[in-house]
C-alpha cells in the first residue's frame, strides 16, 4: 500500500531527526577524542623530568613536566598544542629564551604523565606548575601555543605572569567548533570550552600574540576576537607570512621575535 505524502514526509522528518540527533550523541560522547591527541615520550628526549603529583587523583599520579635548568631568576613555562610531544620543542626554546630555565608540561594522558586530559584538569595542573616553579623563579614567562594558548591566558589571569605569548591563538574552543559544526548546539553540549576571551581582560602581563598568515585550523578571525579582549597596551599582534597551523615554528622570524618579546621592557 502506498504511503500518503503527509505520512512520507512525516516519516522522512523523523528519519532526519534521528539521525540529527545520533550525530550530536555521537559528537557529545566523543568530543574529547576529537580535541585531545596523546603523544607519547620519546626514549631520547632532551631535558630533565619534574613530577608533579596530582591533587585529584588517586595515589601516585602525577603529571610529568620536561625541564632544562639555567641559573637565574628567570623560567620559561610551555603548554604545547592538543597533539604535541613537547619535549621537541626544547631546542627551539633554548634558543628563544636563553637566559631562562625551562618548563614544558605533559598534559595528563600525554608523554607519560597520568590521567586524562579535560579543561579544568590542565587548567588546575597549570596553576600547581607555577605556584611550584615560583619558589626557584621570580620571573616567569608563559608561552602557549594552539590549545595551549587557552591553558597560559587562564594562567596569566591569576598569576604574576612576567610575559605572556600565545602562538596561533584562540577566542574560545567553543567558538572554533561552532565554526566547524554550524548545525550543531556546540554550547549545549561541549564540555572544555576554553573561552579565553573571558579571561583576556584580566591579564596585567606584557602580551604577544603570534598568528599565521594563513592558518587553516584556527582561522585568523579568532585570534582576532581574542585580541580585542585584552585591556588597551596589554596585547599586540605580529602575523607571520607562513601558510598554515603548524608553520609559525618554521618562519625565520619566529626565534628572534621570541628573543626580542622575552628581551623587551613591554610589548611589542
Amino acid at each position: 500500500m502506498a504511503l500518503r505524502p503527509g505520512a512520507l514526509l512525516a516519516i522522512t522528518g523523523l528519519v532526519v531527526a534521528l539521525a540529527y540527533l545520533g550525530l550530536c550523541g555521537l559528537l557529545f560522547l566523543r568530543q574529547r577524542s576529537l580535541l585531545y591527541f596523546p603523544q607519547p615520550r620519546s626514549s631520547d628526549a632532551a631535558g630533565q623530568l619534574l613530577a608533579l603529583p596530582m591533587a585529584d587523583g588517586p595515589p601516585g599520579s602525577e603529571v610529568l613536566v620536561s625541564v632544562r635548568r639555567r641559573p637565574g631568576p628567570k623560567a620559561l613555562l610551555y603548554f604545547g598544542g592538543n597533539a604535541e610531544a613537547v619535549a621537541g620543542q626544547l631546542p627551539l626554546l633554548e634558543a628563544a629564551f636563553p637566559e631562562h630555565s625551562l618548563y614544558l608540561m605533559h598534559y595528563r594522558g600525554y608523554g607519560g604523565s597520568s590521567g586524562q586530559p579535560s579543561e579544568l584538569a590542565l587548567f588546575a595542573d597549570a596553576l600547581a606548575l607555577f605556584d611550584r616553579v615560583r619558589a626557584d623563579h621570580d620571573h616567569i614567562a608563559v608561552l602557549g601555543r594552539s590549545l595551549g594558548s587557552g591553558v597560559a591566558v587562564h594562567l596569566a589571569a591569576r598569576r604574576p605572569v612576567a610575559r605572556l605569548v600565545l602562538v596561533t591563538p584562540f577566542d574560545s574552543i567553543e567558538a572554533v567548533a561552532s565554526r566547524q559544526f554550524p548545525l550543531v548546539p556546540v554550547a549545549v553540549l561541549l564540555r572544555d570550552k576554553y573561552r579565553s576571551w573571558a579571561d583576556a581582560p584580566r591579564v596585567n602581563a606584557p602580551t604577544l600574540l603570534i598568528a599565521a598568515k594563513r592558518d587553516e585550523v584556527i582561522p585568523r578571525a579568532h585570534t582576532d576576537a581574542l585580541l580585542s579582549h585584552f585591556r588597551p597596551g596589554v596585547a599586540s599582534l605580529v602575523v607571520l607570512p607562513v601558510d598554515g597551523h603548524n608553520a609559525v615554528e618554521g618562519s625565520p622570524g619566529y626565534v628572534p621575535l621570541l628573543r626580542e618579546f622575552s628581551a623587551s621592557r613591554s610589548a611589542l
